[in-house]
């Protein structure tokens, strides 16, 4: 058992503890340690210890951290938060409880195996957990999301599911081309906001005077049963896919199908691993099993993926899904959705077209570091969801008014607001409200807001104070 220390300044952040430093663990280092919180990392391996010491301003324990002892070397009587994202979901939870039986600090644990998905629930109550995080089972739901409206590039989901923020590409012959967003959005009967435009490599927060063009690509917020009618009024064709073929018969894969067979959407799973594929066949009957290499073109070719609807490569190499997806959009019309696990190429990944792109550790990061957010403030409002948008230039945050306060009971045209930010969204008694100059903010309500700066934790950070 070693230690390793960074000289740490004295921050008003949290003070944190992340065991385990794989992907996961090395995004939360990277992303917490920018919000200016206490980090200490504990994993079993020196070397990344010392990477992570080396490249980061955080504390760093070797040994397991399941054990008292390195918990106790760690300081976890004095911490605020633990966060469990080793390999193994039982050692996870096991980080979690021995942290929760000799601190009095939060903790989240990651749990991926399809055989605990299903009670997730039960096993966060029962051991007096923040948050259980399924980074498969939430990248699996964002693709769905994807393949039921195709059209999009993305879609984030707010209040619960109720509202969606949509990106798209505006194609050459749409009738938006031209047109301001204020013509865009006149009509009553669609209540819809377009919170942003990117265009040459430029992210614009709208005004109404802000003309769209061929070639933007549009972000918009609306109740999650507009988003479709709204894109169809535009000439897009918005059917669920009929079909997919998936390749490669990891947990994602097994998520993403039983949401699909749900849906009515018919799977076709092409897995290499003889004894994996046979498992597959006995946990998804519905679904059509192939066992052969998917990433064989050959192969491709025979199981029809030139006349499939959609595809989603979800090997667990990225190389191989980004060829994968090249291919499939040479040869096909299909919608194809790819997973890449890596953030080190995120800029030539961006310029290779490859359409919708989901990063399940940035999934899995966003989530904790919204906790994080309103742990830290936690008074009066919480964040309940948390997006970094166009490549982390801005962010889509849900804030849960819980008491009065600067930003309540006042015209929003009367609020002094920062610049490059947009109040896009406000949910209220179930009902979702896009709103004007003359609507308030109230207690009870969420609130979604779209801004270029980084870091909040409270609604009141909205405010210009200048």
């Amino acid at each position: 058992m070693g230690l390793f220390k960074n000289h740490i300044e004295e921050t008003k952040g949290l003070s944190i503890i992340i065991v385990g430093t794989g992907k996961v663990g090395t995004t939360l280092v990277e992303q917490l340690t920018k919000e200016g919180h206490n980090i200490t990392i504990i994993d079993k391996n020196k070397d990344k210890i010392n990477t992570l010491t080396s490249m980061y301003d955080v504390m760093g324990v070797v040994g397991n951290g399941a054990s008292l002892n390195v918990q106790k070397d760690a300081n976890v009587a004095q911490a605020d938060l633990l966060i469990a994202v080793t390999g193994s979901d039982e050692l996870n939870l096991l980080c979690c409880t021995v942290a929760k039986q000799v601190s009095g600090c939060s903790a989240i644990a990651r749990v991926r195996t399809p055989d605990y998905a299903d009670e997730s629930e039960y096993l966060r109550s029962q051991l007096g957990l923040a948050m259980i995080i399924n980074p498969e089972l939430e990248a699996a739901r964002e693709i769905a999301r994807l393949l039921y409206l195709p059209t999009a590039l993305e879609v984030n989901t707010f209040v619960r599911g109720q509202a969606d923020m949509v990106r798209f590409k505006v194609p050459q012959n749409c009738i938006m081309n031209g047109k301001t967003i204020a013509d865009i959005c006149n009509d009553p009967k669609y209540a819809v906001l377009i919170c942003s435009i990117e265009r040459n490599g430029e992210v614009i927060i709208p005004s109404g005077t802000n003309t769209v063009m061929s070639g933007d690509i549009v972000s918009f917020i609306t109740s999650s049963t507009n988003a479709k009618h709204f894109l169809k009024k535009f000439g897009f064709d918005n059917h669920s896919v009929k079909n997919t073929m998936i390749v490669g018969g990891g947990r994602a894969s097994f998520y993403l199908a039983k949401q699909l067979i749900k849906a009515g959407i018919d799977v076709k799973i092409i897995e290499s691993n003889s004894n994996k594929a046979k498992e597959l066949t006995d946990l998804l009957p519905e679904v059509t099993i192939i066992n052969a290499d998917g990433t064989d073109e050959e192969v491709l070719k025979e199981e029809g993926l030139s006349y499939m609807e959609s595809f989603v490569p979800l090997t667990g190499i990225d190389e191989e899904n980004i060829i994968l997806t090249l291919h499939a959009r040479q040869i096909s019309n299909a919608k194809v959705v790819t997973k890449v696990n890596r953030m080190g190429f995120k800029k030539v990944i961006s310029s290779l077209d490859l359409g919708s792109v989901v990063y399940p550790r940035y999934i899995t990061s966003e989530a904790i570091v919204a906790y994080v957010r309103a742990l830290k403030e936690s008074i009066g409002c919480e964040i309940e969801t948390l997006y970094h948008l166009f490549d982390s230039r801005a962010e889509g945050i849900e804030f849960k008014i819980r008491e009065d306060s600067k930003i309540t009971n006042v015209l929003l045209k009367d609020l002094k607001l920062k610049k490059g930010l947009l109040i896009a969204l406000i949910s209220r008694n179930g009902k979702i409200i896009i709103p004007s100059g003359n609507d308030e903010i109230k207690v009870g309500d969420s609130v979604v807001i779209i801004t270029t700066h980084t870091g909040f934790g409270k609604i009141e950070d909205i405010l210009d104070h200048e």
